[in-house]
């Protein structure tokens, strides 16, 4: 069974190809970049594959049995169209299944609603498409909040818009386990999952972090506005806007949700202790 995994030269990408070669062979593994030399590294056979380009994709999925299709990072207005090229070239060379990793989030009422939103229509575009499918509802990824710990030590806290709104985090490797199974197991198709550990506040993930890395960071809430601001001037418009829908949406509920990972995956998933401490262990 040849499996492909769009996005590969991408985080998640990579680490459902890391786990898919361990549990069938690297043989078996196919990763579709747009630029394939980025991917090289991974030690499976690597093809073209822009979102893009449906030309592209055309030939990039000859002999694929099942194919991961990772969310594209453009504006939501594009994504919807690429994220139908990848599909189309599925069905034109015969794949049985398609695994989309979608997300979590508020359909309405934040700047990050349009991206759920565009997610939401490949949702029913995968459903419709005549192929077998799974889908998985992503958390917000721990990862960021770990990778700009250094920020937040020198402030001394971890301030956004999420006021006391809970978030359901998961980790890319938590993640990667689960699309695994959902490849895997035949019991899954024709379902939709939520794939995040238990909710928690933002004052949670502080005291999580300061736990596990003996810091003494608070959380500092800020208003909705003056947060999108800083972080519009810190990473541009387009993605200082989407950072905070996110926590927007954290704000409003819409990331206080019930998991289905056990029932995907066959385990509890990680609590948010035990992600970051496996984060650090693989930082060292």
């Amino acid at each position: 069974m040849k499996i492909a995994v769009t996005a590969a030269s991408g985080k998640l990408g990579t680490s459902i190809i890391q786990e898919l070669t361990v549990a069938i062979g690297s043989q078996n593994v196919i990763g579709l970049a747009r630029n394939p030399e980025k991917a090289q590294h991974l030690g499976v056979e690597i093809r073209e594959g822009d979102y893009s380009d449906p030309d592209s994709l055309k030939n990039s999925l000859n002999g694929v049995e099942a194919l991961v299709l990772i969310s594209g990072m453009d504006d939501p207005r594009e994504r919807i169209q690429q994220h139908r090229n990848v599909i189309n070239a599925a069905k034109l060379n015969g794949v049985k299944k398609i695994v989309y990793t979608s997300i979590i989030g508020a359909e309405e009422n934040t700047s990050f609603s349009p991206v759920v939103k565009s997610n939401r229509q490949t949702e029913i575009d995968v459903q419709e498409s005549g192929l077998a499918w799974v889908i998985g509802r992503n958390g917000i990824y721990i990862e960021p909040d770990l990778e700009y710990l250094d920020n937040y030590i020198k402030a001394g806290e971890i301030s956004n818009c999420a006021g006391d709104g809970k978030c359901a985090y998961t980790s890319r490797s938590e993640l990667a386990y689960a699309y695994t199974q959902m490849l895997l197991n035949e019991n899954l198709k024709g379902q939709v999952f939520n794939l995040a550990g238990s909710p928690i506040t933002q004052s949670e993930l502080a005291k999580g972090i300061n736990q596990v890395y003996n810091t003494s960071l608070k959380y500092v809430p800020i208003g909705v506005e003056t947060y999108e601001n800083d972080r519009k001037a810190a990473l541009g418009d387009f993605m200082g806007t989407i950072i905070a829908g996110i926590y927007e949406g954290i704000r409003i509920g819409a990331n206080d949700v019930a998991t289905d990972f056990e029932k995907v995956a066959g385990r509890p998933h990680l609590s948010t202790i035990e992600m970051i401490s496996s984060f650090k262990n693989q930082s060292r």
